[in-house]
C-alpha cells in the first residue's frame, strides 16, 4: 500500500510543477506576443476606468447624503432662547466628539458639529476652534455642510483686518 505522505508529496510536486509551467507560459506570452501585451494593457486601462467611475459615484453619493442631512437639519429648526441654544450647543458638541471617534460615523459627527455651529453666536470663532480640535475627515465633511448652507453667516465675530494679507507689497 502507498503511504499517505508519498501521495501528498506527489500531489504537491505536481501542483507546484503545474503552477511553475503556467508562470513560465504567462511570462513567455507577455514577452513574445504583442496581442497578449496589448490585451493586458487594455484590461489594465479598463480596470482603472471602472475604479475611477466607482470613486466618482461614491463621492457624488456622499455629497448627496451630506446635502440631505443639512436640509433635514434646517427643516428641523434650531432653538431660539439663550438657555436652549446653550444646552443645544453643548449637547451637540459632545455628541460630535463622541461620534467623531468612530470613522464610520463621520457624517453624523460633522452634522452634530454643524448644528452646534448654527446656534453659536460667533460661528467664525468656533470654526477656528474646530480647525484645531476636530479630525480632518470630520472637518472636511463639515466644510461641505457649511458650503451648502447659504444662510450661515461666518463673518460675524471675525475682524477682517485680523486676517492675514496676501503679502503682495
Amino acid at each position: 500500500m502507498v503511504e499517505t505522505n508519498t501521495v501528498l508529496s506527489i500531489t504537491a510536486v505536481t501542483a507546484a510543477t503545474g503552477l511553475l509551467a503556467y508562470v513560465i507560459y504567462f511570462d513567455y506570452q507577455r514577452r513574445a506576443d504583442p496581442d497578449f501585451r496589448r490585451n493586458l494593457r487594455r484590461e489594465e486601462r479598463r480596470r482603472a476606468r471602472v475604479e475611477k467611475e466607482v470613486a466618482v459615484q461614491e463621492t457624488k453619493q456622499k455629497r448627496e447624503d451630506i446635502h440631505g442631512a443639512v436640509t433635514l437639519a434646517l427643516k428641523e429648526g434650531f432653538p431660539v432662547g439663550t438657555n436652549e441654544k446653550e444646552q443645544f450647543f453643548m449637547s451637540h458638541v459632545q455628541q460630535g466628539e463622541t461620534l467623531g471617534m468612530d470613522p464610520s460615523k463621520t457624517v453624523d459627527a460633522a452634522l452634530a458639529f454643524y448644528k452646534a455651529l448654527k446656534v453659536y453666536p460667533q460661528p467664525g470663532d468656533l470654526i477656528s476652534i474646530y480647525d484645531k480640535t476636530v479630525e480632518k475627515r470630520v472637518l472636511d465633511v463639515l466644510a461641505e455642510m457649511i458650503a451648502y448652507d447659504k444662510d450661515l453667516d461666518l463673518t460675524s465675530g471675525i475682524n477682517i483686518s485680523d486676517l492675514p494679507s496676501a503679502g503682495l507689497d
